[in-house]
């Protein structure tokens, strides 16, 4: 099939690689424009540029495509059949949506209705779902709320921070797209409604829609007087940049575990045997006398135990600022710290 590409992160060229290697035909990839990234702020192409250019397809970088007509009309010479959309980055107007004969498709890395918007992984993780998935979502003018071709389940472990997670739903996405680009060939060309009524196709449901809002940088910061579940999920969901402050330094915390005797079973090893040691109950808040922050224990080769606003949280792996990741021992020898220190402002 012909077929027109848009998306824009490494996260996007998973499936981009799976409709090649299935033997579609990209007749062009639109993307975000060039950024300008890095200390030397040079322009950088979108992950999903590089790889269509080396693969010798034509590439569009539109700023906002429904402003732009001119690109609007490129597009639709280019005779593509359909479009799959992965992580785009704009919400497309209807007279691009409905320039295929076969409609646009989208790859949603959430069970919709839940999590519609821009970051369905990060929120699943923070919000502590049990589970998610991908959705291959026919594409009407709204926000994720077309109806649902195929849907995958994928369980949630409680150590899964958001870049494993993504690697699992890139791959799957691809997976499902491959599936479903025979189906929706098969259900043929015409109007948007005939076609979804060929396909089966039903709406979502109207109820448990969450809306996954764009992450500030806000959300970033580590309040130490919250609970160590809740802060977990916080440094896991948006891996790699939580950060709270070590002696005026940023120090991003890039793994942790929370010491929560009844999730035990879930921790390693090392984790469950600091939840099983005299640990506070859950839901306790430490004494007075221990402020929210505060170094508790050094555990050689292991990490660091911090108190929170309930029970302790271990950290795994830390990124002083100026400095590489680690973690175990390499990290515990970095930052220096003792128990009594404080992190944080």
């Amino acid at each position: 099939m012909k077929v027109l590409f848009w998306g824009t992160p490494a996260y996007a060229v998973v499936t981009l690689d799976a409709l090649v290697a299935a033997g579609h035909e990209l007749v062009g990839a639109v993307t975000q424009p060039d950024r300008r990234r890095g200390r030397g702020k040079d322009l950088v192409a979108s992950p999903v540029k590089a790889r269509a250019l080396e693969l010798g397809v034509p590439v569009f970088a539109p700023v906002r495509i429904r402003r732009e007509p001119d690109i609007q009309q490129q597009l639709t010479e280019l005779g593509a059949e359909l479009s799959v959309v992965v992580a785009f980055g704009q919400i497309l107007p209807t007279e691009v949506l409905d320039q295929p004969p076969l409609g646009s498709w989208n790859g949603h890395g959430s069970l919709l209705p839940r999590w519609r918007g821009a970051a369905p992984i990060q929120w699943a993780l923070m919000e502590g779902d049990s589970q998610t998935g991908v959705g291959i979502m026919a594409m009407e003018e709204g926000l994720d709320t077309g109806p649902v071709l195929l849907e995958r389940a994928v369980p949630i472990g409680l150590r899964d921070n958001a870049h494993e997670l993504a690697a699992r739903l890139a791959a799957l996405t691809g997976e499902l797209f491959v599936e479903a680009l025979p189906r929706i060939a098969a259900a043929g060309a015409g109007r948007r409604s005939e076609r979804w009524g060929r396909l089966g196709l039903s709406p979502q449901a109207e109820e448990g829609v969450r809306l996954a809002r764009p992450i500030a940088k806000e959300d970033f910061r580590i309040d130490w007087s919250r609970r160590a579940l809740e802060l977990h999920r916080q440094v896991m969901g948006l891996y790699p940049g939580a950060f709270t402050s070590r002696g005026g330094a940023r120090l991003k915390v890039r793994a942790t575990e929370p010491l929560v005797q009844r999730l035990a079973p879930e921790l390693s090893p090392e984790a469950a045997a600091l939840a099983g040691k005299d640990a506070p109950a859950a839901g306790a808040a430490p004494e007075e006398s221990t402020p929210p922050g505060t170094v508790l224990e050094v555990v050689e080769g292991v990490g660091l135990v911090v108190s929170t606003g309930g029970c302790p949280l271990l950290i795994r792996e830390a990124q002083l600022e100026g400095k590489g990741p680690s973690g175990g021992q390499a990290m515990v020898q970095q930052l220096g710290l003792r128990p009594g220190d404080r992190l944080g402002p």
